[in-house]
């Protein structure tokens, strides 16, 4: 069957292909773990699907395996189930083609690994898959809804060292025909012709027209190509996913278009139904024409590179030699802003201080956003602020529009943290969500100021932020936080605020241990109130370390011990000058302004 597939795939009508198989079992059979394990505990569903693909029209249906690499199984814990789920698979789809008595091809679907590990750990899970795949009677490979080229590459030379099957290879695009990692359809065109396979294309994605930009740009002479989207943009609804209704003949049109751009197989992803393939098979077997031109207009980057670019005033400050100063406040945990802007006010009015950083959900506590905070810190004030902003609340996604949308506020300075883990917090439950951590976070601000997303893509504008990050000169494993500073400076950091220090022998030992301070570090001083406060953030904060002198004199004065922590705030505050760039000032709880107290003698 396999030199029958290139026969037809080069010389004959275009290839009819089913439609989205994952999408339909996991709405088919339910409490599935994975729309694999259908293979197991429901295979006359699986069977059923298959057939109804075929009676539709479509010449190539793909195996239930899409997501049955063992890496992605033990996932689910279904990696005993490994070669079981697979040879099985195959096994239903034979079953369908022998059921319907129908001539089609069978194509063993391999999706990628998902995750970033090793290349040679991925092309060992895709050997292993594809061995098993290829022994049990597949026609040909089937390898899709790769968002990562490098990854694909790695799939196709491993599959290629298992089996002698014709191979498709198909990326995931977006409207742009651009993949998630910022390669062009083009691009990846080219490289992948470059390892002999049958045939390339665009599945998944942001629908048809996705699909057909996308092909736009692979199109070549003598290149077969393959177009198999999904339906549309998917939602939820009740907990379901839910894709769009597109007509039959909206699909009639699309393979008109994607047969006229060189498809050579044409079918469907998520969403897609017997009904859509059906279409398909008759715009193909009538040769029905498209009805209306394609155009396909790139998108226009709606401001040029660098046209919103400034400078901060701490990045000034520190540029000049500043000795930099600011207050750290912690946002409202209440809707209302008020008190919070009145102490800024009070800040701004002092003129002893241009700047406050806004802690994010300190001690993973719910309170107000930081950089919706900071914004109106700047509109009613005339100080800069600092927003921290920790990975563990948002996604990418989340984070990447925060930022933007902060951008536009005019807020500039970002402090990339990781946060604390919600366990101490008031949702001891919950998880965070930590996609990436204070590097990655760095990165993906480095990439928006350079025009692009966390992916590469270019974004309609760049931004300006001047970013911070987080150092710690007395946690417990100096030289991992030191590797940690050294990836977070690589990844664009610009400045570093450290963790509270009650002594600057930490700061002057962790600046010699890296060798000297890369790039302008702010230290962090609290005037400690209380005995008891002292004890706690001994004890309880992690990376910080009250000196026992310091805690014996707050418990011997009693309560006089807020003079005590404020004269020792105030021996560090005049000992940091000379020694780092600058400081920031935790305000203490419920007295914000005593803080303007230390800084009066400047």
């Amino acid at each position: 069957m396999a030199g029958h597939f290139l026969s037809r795939l080069n010389d004959g009508p275009p290839i009819v292909a089913d439609g989205g198989m994952g999408a339909l079992i996991a709405a088919a059979v339910p409490r599935l773990r994975n729309p694999v394990e259908a293979n197991l505990r429901s295979p006359d569903a699986v069977v059923s699907l298959h057939a109804s693909f075929i009676n539709a029209g479509a010449e190539l249906i793909e195996t239930n395996t899409f997501a049955a690499n063992r890496h992605k199984l033990a996932s689910y814990y279904l990696d005993d189930e490994f070669e079981l789920i697979n040879s099985t698979a195959v096994k239903l789809a034979r079953d369908a083609r022998e059921m319907t008595g129908r001539d089609v091809f069978i194509g063993a679907a391999i999706g990628p690994v998902g995750e970033n590990i090793p290349s040679e750990q991925r092309k060992s899970i895709f050997a292993e898959q594809a061995d098993i795949l290829a022994g049990r009677g597949a026609d040909l490979f089937m390898v899709e809804t790769f968002y990562d080229l490098a990854e694909l590459e790695d799939a196709v030379t491993a599959i290629k060292e298992v089996s002698n099957l014709p191979i498709v290879a198909l990326l995931t695009f977006d409207e742009g025909g651009v993949t998630l990692a910022g390669v062009t359809a083009k691009e990846a065109a080219d490289r992948l012709s470059a390892l002999d396979i049958a045939a390339i294309g665009a599945n998944h994605g942001a629908g048809l027209l996705a699909a057909l930009t996308a092909l736009e740009q692979m199109k070549a002479e003598g290149r077969a190509l393959a177009a198999l989207p999904n339906i549309g943009l998917a939602s939820l609804s009740g907990g379901r996913v839910v894709y769009p209704h597109a007509t039959p003949d909206y699909f009639v049109e699309f393979a008109a278009h994607a047969r006229d751009l060189g498809a050579r197989i044409i079918g469907g992803c998520c969403g897609t139904t017997p009904t859509e393939i059906a279409a398909i098979r008759t715009a193909i077997d009538e040769a029905r024409p498209a009805r209306s031109e394609l155009t396909l207009a790139e998108r226009d980057i709606v401001v040029a590179l660098g046209e919103e670019a400034r400078e901060t005033r701490l990045a000034t400050a520190l540029r000049e030699k500043q000795f930099v100063v600011s207050i750290q406040l912690d946002p409202p945990l209440g809707g209302s802003n008020r008190g919070l802007l009145e102490t800024s006010t009070a800040i701004a009015d002092s003129g002893l201080v241009p700047f406050v950083d806004v802690n994010d959900n300190a001690t993973a506590r719910a309170g107000m956003s930081s950089l919706m905070v900071s914004g109106a810190i700047e509109r009613a004030t005339s100080l800069e602020t600092i927003p921290h902003l920790t990975t563990r609340d948002m996604t990418i996604l989340g984070l990447e529009s925060m930022l933007l949308g902060a951008h536009a506020e005019g807020v500039r300075n970002v402090l990339a943290i990781t946060g604390d883990p919600p366990e101490i917090g008031d949702y001891p439950g919950s998880q965070g969500v930590y996609e990436i951590d204070a590097i990655g976070l760095t990165r993906l601000i480095s990439g928006l100021n350079r025009g692009e997303d966390f992916n590469g893509r270019p974004i309609d504008a760049p931004t300006s932020f001047f970013v911070g990050v987080a150092v710690n000169p007395t946690a417990d494993d100096l030289e991992a936080e030191a590797e940690r500073f050294r990836q977070k400076v690589e990844a664009g950091a610009k400045f570093a605020m450290t963790q509270i220090v009650f002594d600057l022998d930490h700061i002057d030992r962790f600046g010699e241990l890296l060798g000297g301070w890369p790039i302008p570090v702010l230290a962090g001083i609290f005037p400690v109130t209380t005995f008891r406060l002292a004890l706690r953030l001994h004890n309880e904060v992690p990376g910080i370390l009250v000196p026992q002198e310091l805690q014996d004199a707050l418990d011997a004065a009693g309560p006089n011990a807020s003079e005590v922590g404020f004269a020792h705030a105030r021996e560090l505050l005049a000992a940091c000058r000379g020694r780092v760039d600058g400081v920031y000032i935790v305000a203490p709880y419920r007295r914000p302004t005593a803080v303007l107290d230390l800084l009066s003698s400047l």
